[in-house]
């Protein structure tokens, strides 16, 4: 058994891309000490704020919500959590069910809203029609941004870790959408948005994933039956398979995004409209939700497929 490099106890982690090694106690410590790090250097909470974070239930957004309650005397935050249902069967009622365990035992109010009373349909009703990921992704921020409106929020925190960014990014990447690289990450809360955070954004998911089952957050660990076989998904392979032969190089990613994005911002840059549809802030006309609204033949509420 591998003892821990700053104390003796038996290493529980061992950080490959420091040769680190690191016992339950110190891991811990290492983690948070990085979040808070990153919350302070992204400035992204200010005193006094209202937050909402958007909870599947999953060790990433639970971990998230377990952070900012961490430190919601501190800086004297208004903490919220807020769920969307879906509609997948025999996955969503189990993700949703952690996350009321944890909220209840925490104390947290928590908010939940569903695509079938907002949008009309369950993702299971129209998943057919396209990629369930093309949808869900588009209608999950909408819904959230729409509630932390409601709610009044300053910030709305999401679960998003280092892979999560790093996919996005390549993706972005290969599709060659250069407004969507520049934007990628700002969430300044302009134009009707709810400013966007991301505290776990330099957190290895792997990490995530151990904080969560070191703390016992009872997070789920199921995954979404839509997920297998979608480009995001060989994204996330590729880089993997990179990372084991490279360790580092996932944050290595990061970072030249983000050196790159203010440059591609006063290149692409293109001011928000608003849809002509619902009032949402766009880059086009009509904005991506009523776009793939209208793709679903939707009048009003009511779904006709």
């Amino acid at each position: 058994m591998q003892r821990c490099d700053r104390c003796s106890e038996d290493a529980v982690y061992l950080r490959r891309y420091s040769g680190q090694r690191m016992c339950s106690e110190h891991f811990l410590n290492y983690f948070e000490e990085k979040v808070v790090k990153t919350i302070k250097k992204e400035k992204m909470l200010q005193r006094g704020d209202k937050v909402g974070v958007g909870v599947s239930g999953g060790k990433d957004s639970l971990t998230t919500l377990h952070m900012l309650k961490n430190l919601q005397e501190d800086l004297d935050l208004e903490v919220h959590a807020i769920a969307v249902d879906e509609g997948v069967k025999g996955y969503r009622a189990d993700t949703l069910g952690a996350a009321k365990n944890f909220c209840s035992r925490e104390k947290i109010p928590l908010h939940v809203v569903s695509f079938k009373a907002g949008l009309g349909f369950t993702l299971d009703e129209v998943h057919k029609k396209r990629s369930p990921c093309a949808y869900c992704g588009v209608f999950r921020r909408k819904l959230l941004n729409e509630t932390g409106i409601k709610l009044g929020l300053d910030k709305l925190a999401t679960g998003h870790n280092l892979d999560d960014e790093v996919q996005a990014i390549m993706m972005n990447y290969i599709s060659g959408d250069v407004e969507r690289i520049a934007r990628y990450g700002s969430g300044d809360g302009k134009g009707g948005f709810v400013k966007r955070i991301k505290p776990l954004a330099e957190m290895p998911e792997k990490e995530v994933a151990l904080y969560a089952l070191l703390w016992d957050l009872g997070a789920s660990f199921a995954e979404c039956p839509y997920a297998g076989g979608t480009l995001r998904s060989k994204v996330r392979d590729w880089i993997n398979a990179l990372e084991k032969d490279h360790p580092g190089i996932k944050f290595s990613i990061l970072a030249g995004s983000r050196k790159m994005q203010p440059l591609l911002r006063n290149a692409a840059s293109k001011e928000l409209k608003k849809c002509e549809k619902c009032g949402a802030p766009s880059s086009g006309s009509v904005c991506k939700a009523c776009l793939l609204l209208e793709e679903i033949n939707l009048k009003g509420n009511e779904t006709l497929i």
